[in-house]
């Protein structure tokens, strides 16, 4: 399958291309297996450098699961790698997206710090709606969440919501609010109706 995934399928419905992204160990591949319908690919290999103290593999090159809206709109999920050195996969991954979620690990300021680096990549390949996702988050506090904004330069209309990638009504909650965000800006788009 091509990473271009928006557009027809055979059965008359609307297939859409998401990106999740984010730092090393944030939760991304978790919240793809948690919300998927078919089995993820993953290629997840043993991690051999100092980073094997957080988790005991990681994604080398990408993620990918499906999720059924309704008959009419199907989301095909790419996880991207969170370490540098696995970037490039991020432009291949990120092209032909509708939206995108930036997942970040609300537990470790490292992981938000990162998350800059990774935004801007974004920002920079493709102009399209996109939410931020606090995971291992229960709630939001304003100070929180004000904290999250001022970091990743956030505009007002960047929804900020928590997340646990292990509780798929969590994992709907974000891809509800990504396609709000999506929506929301193909609305902007529209010229007014006089």
């Amino acid at each position: 399958m091509s990473t271009r995934s928006t557009g027809r399928r055979k059965h008359g419905g609307t297939a859409v291309k998401i990106v999740v992204t984010g730092p090393f160990s944030a939760g991304k591949t978790t919240l793809i297996r948690t919300i998927s319908e078919i089995t993820v690919l993953s290629t997840e290999k043993d991690i051999t450098d100092d980073t094997k103290s957080r988790k005991a593999e990681t994604t080398v090159a990408m993620d990918f699961g499906r999720i059924t809206i309704d008959r009419d709109l199907v989301l095909y999920l790419f996880g991207t790698p969170g370490q540098d050195r696995f970037d490039f996969m991020w432009e291949i991954l990120g092209e032909g997206m509708l939206g995108y979620i930036l997942l970040v690990d609300n537990s470790r300021q490292d992981s938000l710090d990162e998350a800059v680096g990774i935004l801007a990549a974004f920002r920079k390949m493709a102009r399209v709606p996109f939410v931020v996702a606090l995971n291992r988050s229960s709630g939001i506090a304003p100070d929180d969440e004000r904290h999250v904004r001022e970091v990743l330069a956030l505009d007002d209309e960047v929804a900020v919501v928590p997340c646990d990638a292990t509780d798929r009504e969590s994992v709907k909650a974000v891809l509800l609010a990504l396609l709000y965000s999506v929506v929301d800006s193909i609305d902007a788009a529209e010229p007014a109706r006089a």
